[in-house]
């Protein structure tokens, strides 16, 4: 009989597991932390949409819609997608569901995203992003709390070397005008530039000026700005942005061919970027920006409601978990009972309940041959090690050996001596100043039956 075949993972998907997945965990859990103390809101949205509703919102002409999506036809004959992005489908959860009672809202969310593009290091078809939004607010100053929130986030993940790369798109009138400039100025050198761009020339020439493409950059140096074409009302606003963030301490440079790749940006857009040499330049490559946003003014509109203010940012969690290196992981126990006596299995379990009780991780090794549990525990890397040995005394039940320089990069004890100390004195009569001293030096002590 042939072998089975076993399937493989499906390009541009990938298996998180060990310290990928723990990095990958500690950017939501960081996250989540971050947007409690903003108060925002958690909302969580289908997976997948009606078509037309990233059509209608993102642009018929981006990238997404027209190359990237994908989208099936269900059972009855109806167009359905795999959300490329969280935005579209929070402004379609916000008209469909009554939210606009609560406008100004701030929503976030956290979860898995679809696009059928090339994999590259850090960039997969099904990736993850976090996400905020307020909506309902058209003050400069949401954009400031987004901004300051998600430089808190990366702050707080540990990630240095980032900077906030800003720019005005100006409102509706401005937009139009300076798009209706930069098509005049590319379509005079049209010949010359990329093939991408000159198809991107009629349908979205602001995407031009963030191509990498030596081609197009060449004329993008001497294309017309932004700044040329704003309204009182935009600069009054970019102004607004810019002095509220120097007073929430955000640095940041302004970036003005920096356009965004989504049609429904108004007024603010913004990216955090690495900065050139820095460790995280180096560890993205290319792929560079970690954060990305602005205001989407028009969006709301476009689905068929009423005009309506917002703004909002994502970032891929796969992107920011290659940069998070130095964040304290929980110090970890592991429990290995080196006998197969159930009574000291059970001083254990007690023991790992009250580890547990005061947040610190614990696994116990009580399974399998007992001279191969320790050394499968040490391969699990925890920061301690007690070991439950049989004790020749009969009014002893166990002696617990605690093993130190588990990880000769963490010698600190505070957290098993605080978890267990008071508990062993009570349980097992174990003197207390004995039981520290072994806890910060290794050693044993006699858990005794009261």
């Amino acid at each position: 009989m042939a072998k089975t075949k076993t399937p493989q993972a499906i390009r541009g998907t990938q298996d998180i597991f060990g310290a990928e997945a723990e990095s990958f965990a500690f950017v939501v859990e960081t996250f989540e932390r971050v947007r409690k103390l903003y108060r925002f809101r958690r909302a969580e949205m289908p997976v997948f949409e009606k078509t037309e509703v990233f059509a209608r919102s993102i642009g018929e002409t981006t990238d997404i819609v027209s190359k990237e999506m994908y989208s099936f036809e269900d059972r009855g004959g109806e167009s359905l997608t795999l959300r490329p992005e969280f935005t579209a489908g929070i402004a379609r959860a916000y008209l469909t569901n009554g939210w606009q009672q609560h406008a100004p809202v701030k929503l976030a969310t956290h979860g898995p995203l679809f696009r059928y593009e090339r994999p590259q290091k850090g960039r997969y078809r099904q990736f993850h992003q976090i996400d905020a939004e307020i909506i309902g607010a058209a003050e400069p100053q949401a954009d400031v709390e987004l901004l300051a929130m998600a430089d808190q986030v990366i702050r707080e993940l540990g990630i240095e070397g980032v900077t906030l790369h800003l720019n005005t798109l100006g409102d509706g009138d401005s937009r139009e005008a300076w798009r209706a400039a930069l098509v005049e100025h590319f379509r005079s050198v049209k010949d010359e530039l990329s093939e991408e761009s000159q198809e991107r020339l009629e349908k979205n020439p602001l995407r031009i000026l963030d191509s990498k493409d030596r081609r197009d950059q060449r004329f993008v140096a001497d294309a017309p700005k932004i700044d040329d074409f704003l309204t009182d009302e935009a600069r009054g606003f970019f102004d607004a942005v810019t002095s509220g963030l120097d007073a929430a301490g955000v640095k940041w440079v302004r970036a003005e061919s920096l356009v965004r790749g989504l049609d429904y940006y108004r007024h603010t857009a913004f990216e955090f970027i690495p900065d050139e040499g820095s460790a995280a330049a180096d560890a993205l490559g290319s792929q560079s920006t970690i954060l990305g946003g602005g205001r989407y003014d028009g969006l709301i509109e476009s689905l068929g409601g009423p005009a309506t203010p917002a703004v909002g940012w994502a970032a891929g969690i796969e992107r920011l978990a290659m940069l998070v290196t130095g964040h304290e992981p929980m110090r970890e126990a592991a429990l290995v009972v080196e006998t197969n006596d159930y009574e000291i299995g059970q001083v254990a379990e007690f023991c790992a309940q009250r580890l547990r009780r005061q947040h610190m991780p614990a696994e116990i090794f009580d399974q399998g041959k007992i001279r191969k549990r320790f050394d499968k525990a040490v391969k699990t890397g925890p920061d301690y090690i007690l070991s439950f040995l049989d004790d020749p005394d009969e009014d002893v039940i166990c002696k617990l050996r605690i093993k130190r320089d588990v990880d000769k990069r963490n010698r600190r004890r505070g957290a098993l001596i605080k978890a267990l100390t008071f508990q062993l004195h009570k349980r097992f009569g174990v003197d207390k100043e004995i039981y520290k001293e072994a806890a910060r030096h290794g050693g044993g002590v006699k858990l005794r039956r009261r």
